[in-house]
């Protein structure tokens, strides 16, 4: 049974020989030497409970020491700080696709001997393996085991990051040596980053040697990536979406991951395909994002999108690596807008969510991050002031908001 750690004893300043120099007061606030000590202490003790062996233990926390940097990273994720177009082309361009390309070629026989087993395409597990890795050129350089271990004694994610840190050692009783679980700021591991308990849950033996190796086995690592949207659910027969056309007057406050609807009820309304033919008749459930506001680029998306959501669970994540996965079978590149306006910085966006919670709509801590409770916050705006109601901040909501609070 988890041990249940005592509150932490919070420090304004750190002596920078210790865990480094004192932070602003938008950084996040960090735990004394001796805190970080008795922390890792009841780390152990849960290591122990668990069944780890004492050897694996004391290697494993040999290295350990805080690690700042990762929960600077922590709060600064790229999913919630990039515009959509920022973000996709900095994953999506056109290496990645030459690369994704010839990635295919080179590992037809796995990739099709893999698709007959888990009826998961070709292209999408190369697209994946590409966006979490680069195909396997960059699998993270961050020792797993200290930066789990800091980020459990973060109060932010503590339980989450506990249980990866648990996850990360039986996966070094299985046969790894602790200290080469070299991976990401976050834990993620191996050639499509898995996070320690789904690693423990869903990886497979893709070689045949009686191991579980994502690090070094490339047939490991695909073998479990089709393994675990198999879990997910994933249906072999039905696209992930597809980009649309949205006519114009649109009711867009039935846009939106939660919102569900069928194609052919999508077709009512006067979407079409992203050139302007007819969708197909399907009674297919169907959601309409509109990553870049409604002036921008639209998808409709089906029950795999919801899967790779499940994998990781931003939908500019998802989006990308559908979109790779198009292109990667000659697909064309997306017709509607990417930027339809100036981007916000960081400082707007802490802005916006600033006014909107002042108004009565709870747009969450005002990190300058745009989530789901600032998109939910959004849309309860527009719709209340007869706006195009598409969840998304831009710099005419934050105009709008200036102006609401100059008149008074």
């Amino acid at each position: 049974m988890t041990r249940q750690r005592p509150p932490f004893r919070l420090v304004p300043l750190l002596l920078a020989t210790t865990l480094g120099t004192a932070a602003c007061a938008d950084a996040p606030q960090r735990i004394g030497e001796q805190g970080f000590l008795d922390c890792v202490a009841d780390l152990k003790r849960d290591a122990a409970e668990a069944g780890i062996p004492p050897p694996l233990i004391a290697r494993a926390f040999s290295e350990v020491k805080y690690r700042q940097e990762v929960v600077q990273r922590d709060r600064a994720q790229a999913e919630f700080v990039e515009g959509f177009g920022d973000y996709l082309a900095k994953r999506v361009d056109e290496r990645r696709i030459t690369t994704g390309k010839a990635m295919l070629q080179r590992h037809h026989n796995l990739l099709w001997r893999l698709y007959k087993q888990y009826d998961v395409p070709p292209q999408l597990l190369v697209a994946l393996w590409g966006m979490e890795t680069n195909y396997g050129r960059f699998t993270g350089r961050h020792a797993v085991i200290p930066s789990l271990a800091t980020l459990s004694c973060d109060p932010r994610r503590s339980a989450f990051f506990h249980d990866q840190l648990m996850a990360a050692l039986k996966v070094a009783a299985e046969g790894l040596d602790p200290l080469a679980l070299k991976g990401s700021w976050a834990g993620a591991l191996g050639h499509t980053q898995f996070m320690p308990t789904t690693w423990l849950k869903h990886a497979v033996d893709g070689d045949g040697d009686g191991r579980r190796d994502l690090l070094e086995s490339l047939p490991d690592a695909l073998a479990s990536a089709a393994n675990y949207l198999a879990d997910l659910g994933w249906k072999g027969d039905q696209r992930w979406g597809r980009e649309v056309r949205l006519p114009l007057p649109f009711p867009y406050r039935l846009t939106g991951i939660d919102q569900r609807m069928s194609v052919n009820e999508w077709k009512a309304l006067g979407v079409t395909r992203a050139d302007g033919r007819p969708l197909a008749d399907s009674q297919l459930q169907a959601s309409l994002l509109l990553p870049a506001g409604y002036r921008g680029a639209a998808f409709l998306v089906y029950d795999n999108f919801h899967h790779l959501l499940e994998w990781n669970r931003s939908a500019h994540y998802a989006l990308a690596v559908s979109h790779l996965a198009d292109r990667l079978m000659g697909r064309e590149p997306i017709r509607g807008e990417l930027y339809p306006e100036r981007r916000l910085t960081g400082d707007e966006v802490r802005e916006i969510q600033r006014r909107l919670t002042a108004l009565g709509f709870d747009a969450g801590a005002p990190d300058g991050k745009i989530g789901a409770l600032t998109r939910q916050a959004t849309r309860a705006f527009q719709l209340r002031n007869l706006l195009p109601a598409d969840g998304f901040p831009d710099a005419g909501l934050l105009e709008q908001l200036r102006l609401m609070d100059s008149a008074g």
